[in-house]
């Protein structure tokens, strides 16, 4: 599978990260395993990209960081999604599915 164009993760990036975390709470090496396992390599995403995003994220309020665990030496942020994060989520879902349903009707599948 080809990976994302940068352009392209730039709206497809936070959606993804916000999906995931609405599932469960995760760290961040957790959540990347994740995006590149969950989409099979195609929102895969380096800790270069994935950390500034998060830190985004919580800037706006739509993630927070839930608790912070010091496993083998190491500390772990676990972020979860916010209220605002939810609401923020469901108003993008739209939008993407409108989007999805626009592109299928010019025959991009």
């Amino acid at each position: 599978m080809t990976r994302v164009h940068r352009r392209w993760m730039r709206g497809a990036g936070p959606l993804a990260v916000l999906e995931l975390l609405e599932a469960r709470t995760m760290y961040g090496y957790e959540l990347a395993e994740a995006l590149d396992r969950s989409s099979q390599g195609v929102l895969a995403m380096g800790h270069s990209t994935l950390y500034p995003l998060l830190y985004n994220l919580e800037e706006k309020g739509l993630v927070e960081v839930g608790e912070t665990r010091v496993i083998d030496g190491r500390e772990r942020k676990y972020y979860r999604v916010t209220e605002a994060g939810r609401a923020h989520l469901e108003e993008r879902r739209a939008e993407w599915s409108g989007l999805v349903r626009a592109m299928a009707r010019l025959g991009v599948s």
